[in-house]
């Protein structure tokens, strides 16, 4: 007896030992922890469900539109003209009329400089019936728009009708934005894009390269302001502006036309006392549109003590949650079970703070960005494996899984970002090398560069080998500007149509400025510099994108 019983603890001792060994091969005690939630349970907490608040509520407006269109008493010569069509637009119109041979129609909002001027082929096909999506009116002005009619024959007919807007409300009209260069003949501006200013909070705004605002929503915005596929505007708004939380996600146009509207956890929301100043929202930093057209968005679990490490994939059609990644499951516990880098207010920790996705069509793979590992990553999505990790933290510091994984500095000019932002993967032409470009804020959370950390800000593009797990710095621009531009959180790179690099130092002088310049990589000269101030407490512009107001692929359509 005594034997089988000394055989029994040796067993269990070894059960133990073998239990630590892997433990620390791995990395991970997730089966462990009582904070790492099922997929079924984060799915419950999120709530995520379609509705049509909005839809409902505009169905009367479109009916109006609609009866004034067939009612045949609107022709190019005197149309239909309503400014603000959708109520929360307004620096767009919409204009109705019809002719008596089927045309196309250009549009033209007319611009009091040169390059200002914003066009359009509106109407794509040849129509007796033509609903005109004005967008780029000018706030408190007599907006002169052209539009041009062409026949089958290719015979051309030309009308100017003058649309009137009302003045920027106060919140808007007191933000100051000097552009203190635009060179508009090497500017990425094309026909009608717009540099919008996507804040942190409250309304976002387009402005053209004079610094005129051009568009804004009365919808308060956080954070999420991205062009869909099919040209639509998806972002995350609230209910109502004096609401605290954010937490409904819209996909509109940019008159305004709700066609989509998706609400999450109204138990988080009823939750939230209305004397907590604390925004507490379910989708946070980042949504992109997945090949198969459904969403896919940085969340929190729901219910866990640790916060911002979790995507969902929503169903563009239903609005419920279809997968979910959380990145507890993916990398070693150590990093959230120890993690002490940063505090919250409300004791929550938000070890991971992923601000950023971008999807790899090449290997049906997404890049995120972790501000408070200093980390970016590549999954493969099917799987959610890692492919790669860039890490400035040591191999010796990772559990033995996870150091093949790391990405090697190919050079010693190739340095490692610190609380970066905004990452985006490109293609290269070569199966295996990849571009990374993203904005390296250049401060240390928990693993960055502590010896330059709090000098300089950047955007910055690497080559990645993802054969051989290398990465090369190929150009960068910032660091000359030292702390001027020196940007503790926020901000973004993005690579232009032209091949220009957009690049938002969104958190200058304490969070007073956001400086927002077009950087041509070939010469490193600055094309754009506008410069943002007088904003709204944490109304500074989180990122800076360049968009077209009008997509290809897009057409009002009553």
């Amino acid at each position: 007896m005594k034997k089988r019983l000394k055989q029994g603890a040796v067993i269990l001792l070894g059960v133990i030992l073998a239990g630590l060994l892997l433990f620390k091969l791995v990395g991970s005690s997730s089966l462990f922890n009582k904070d790492i939630l099922s997929t079924s349970q984060i799915i419950k907490n999120i709530g995520s469900q379609t509705i049509k608040t909005r839809q409902t509520s505009q169905e009367k407006l479109t009916a109006t539109y609609k009866k004034a269109l067939n009612s045949d008493q609107y022709t190019s010569a005197k149309p239909y003209v309503k400014v603000n069509p959708y109520g929360t637009s307004p620096l767009s119109a919409l204009v109705l009329f019809k002719t008596n041979t089927a045309t196309k129609v250009t549009v033209e909002v007319v611009g009091k400089t040169a390059k200002t001027s914003i066009k359009s082929e509106v109407g794509k096909t040849y129509t007796k019936s033509h609903t005109i999506s004005v967008l780029g009116l000018y706030a408190n002005y007599q907006n002169k728009v052209r539009l041009t009619l062409t026949d089958k024959a290719g015979h051309k007919t030309y009308q100017t009708i003058t649309v009137k807007t009302a003045a920027l409300p106060k919140a808007i009209a007191s933000m100051s934005l000097k552009v203190k260069k635009a060179d508009k003949t090497k500017m990425s501006i094309g026909n009608s894009s717009l540099t919008f200013l996507v804040r942190s909070t409250q309304y976002p705004v387009g402005v053209d390269a004079d610094g005129e605002i051009r568009w804004y929503s009365t919808n308060y915005v956080q954070h999420i302001f991205k062009v869909l596929s099919n040209g639509h505007l998806l972002y995350l708004t609230k209910p109502d502006n004096k609401d605290l939380v954010y937490n409904d996600l819209l996909e509109t146009d940019f008159m305004g036309r709700v066609y989509r509207e998706y609400q999450f956890s109204t138990e988080t929301r009823n939750n939230e006392s209305a004397n907590d100043k604390t925004e507490t929202t379910i989708i946070h930093h980042d949504a992109i549109e997945l090949p198969n057209h459904n969403l896919l968005l940085t969340v929190s679990d729901g219910g866990s003590k640790y916060v911002e490490d979790t995507m969902v994939e929503l169903s563009r059609k239903t609005g419920k949650v279809v997968k979910v990644i959380d990145l507890k499951k993916l990398l070693p516990a150590e990093l959230y079970e120890t993690y002490k880098a940063t505090k919250r207010a409300d004791g929550k920790l938000d070890w991971f703070h992923q601000n950023s996705i971008d999807y790899d069509t090449s290997d049906d793979s997404i890049v995120i960005s972790s501000r408070n590992q200093d980390l970016v990553m590549k999954l493969d999505y099917k799987t959610s494996k890692i492919k790669w990790l860039f890490s400035s933290k040591s191999a010796s510091k990772w559990p033995l899984k996870y150091r093949k994984l790391l990405l090697k500095a190919a050079d010693s000019q190739t340095t490692f970002t610190g609380g970066q932002h905004a990452a985006t993967i490109w293609p290269t032409g070569e199966a295996d090398q990849k571009q990374l470009v993203l904005f390296n804020n250049n401060m240390a959370v928990s693993n960055g560069d502590k010896k330059t950390s709090g000098k300089y800000s950047e955007g910055v593009s690497y080559l990645i080998d993802e054969q051989d797990k290398t990465i090369k710095k190929t150009w960068s621009y910032g660091k000359t500007l030292g702390k001027t531009n020196f940007s503790e959180v926020i901000g973004c790179t993005r690579k232009l149509t032209n091949g220009d690099y957009l690049i938002d130092f969104g958190f200058n002088d304490q969070g007073k400025t956001s400086r927002i310049v077009e950087v041509d990589p070939k010469t490193n000269k600055v094309v754009y510099n506008l410069t943002f101030t007088n904003f709204t407490t944490i109304g500074y512009a989180y990122r800076a994108e360049r968009f077209s107001l009008y997509s290809q692929n897009y057409q009002f359509k009553l």
